[in-house]
Parts: structure tokens; C-alpha cells; sequence
């Protein structure tokens, strides 16, 4: 379980960056949409290297996978197109703040009702303190 708390940390450090260095190419180039793109075809490649390193199998799995999963790649590039757009605007960490408080909300949710096949985990009125402590937490340092 270790790795995993120490993969998902650098995935979490990972997201400010990606705001910060993608708002900076689109103000550079003068276009979100088009910061976006250029992210999602690197995305593209480096996903593509690891899916043909991995298992190339599974992308045949993909037809029979119900056609709601792939929302995911709608939410991605909400996420991305509005970081990249309001990050110049609001400041990154205005912006992942409100990005943070969403995900703690919905990351909740998900686990309290066991959504798309998550470990359900019940939203107890400890956890739902906590929840809020991080929030809190998140919105402090956004003040100090």
C-alpha cells in the first residue's frame, strides 16, 4: 500500500505543475484549446508507449466496456481546457483549490455510494469531519 500512497502523492504534486506549465504554453501561444491539444497529443504518445509496453490486449477490451466509462476522456479535457484558461487568470493555486475542494467533495460521494465499481466506504460523520478539515486546510493556506 506504501507505492501507492507515494505514486498518488506524485500524481498529486504532478497537477499544479501540469496547470502551471499548460496555462504558461497557452498564454504563450495565445490559446488554451490549443495548449490543451498539444498536451493531450503527448499524452497521447506517452500512453500509447506504455499501452504497447504493457498490454496491448486490452484495447480490444475497450468495444465491450460500457460506452459510459469513456466520460472519463470528457472530464479530463474539461479539467484541462478550464485549468489551462482560468489558471492565468485566477492564479494556479486559486485554481486548484477550487479543483482540490471538488475532488474531496466528489471523491466522497463516489465512495459513500460505491459509484462506478469503487470500494464503497461509508461517509461517517468522523470521515466527513476530516473531509472538511482538509478542506479547510486547503482553503487556509490559500488565505495566508
Amino acid at each position: 500500500m506504501p507505492i501507492y500512497a507515494i505514486t498518488m502523492l506524485a500524481a498529486g504534486i504532478g497537477i499544479p505543475v501540469l496547470a502551471a506549465l499548460n496555462a504558461a504554453l497557452g498564454t504563450r501561444i495565445g490559446s488554451p484549446a490549443a495548449a490543451a491539444f498539444i498536451l493531450f497529443v503527448v499524452a497521447l504518445c506517452v500512453t500509447a508507449i506504455v499501452t504497447i509496453i504493457t498490454g496491448p490486449q486490452a484495447v480490444t477490451k475497450i468495444i465491450s466496456a460500457p460506452k459510459y466509462l469513456l466520460l472519463a476522456g470528457v472530464l479530463i479535457a474539461f479539467y484541462v481546457l478550464t485549468i489551462t484558461y482560468i489558471a492565468p487568470h485566477f492564479g494556479v493555486g486559486n485554481a486548484v483549490f477550487f479543483v482540490l475542494l471538488g475532488q474531496l467533495i466528489s471523491a466522497a460521494a463516489i465512495d459513500h455510494f460505491g459509484l462506478f465499481t469503487a470500494v464503497q466506504t461509508q461517509l461517517s460523520a468522523t470521515r466527513a469531519a476530516g473531509i472538511a478539515l482538509m478542506a479547510l486546510g486547503v482553503f487556509i493556506t490559500q488565505k495566508a
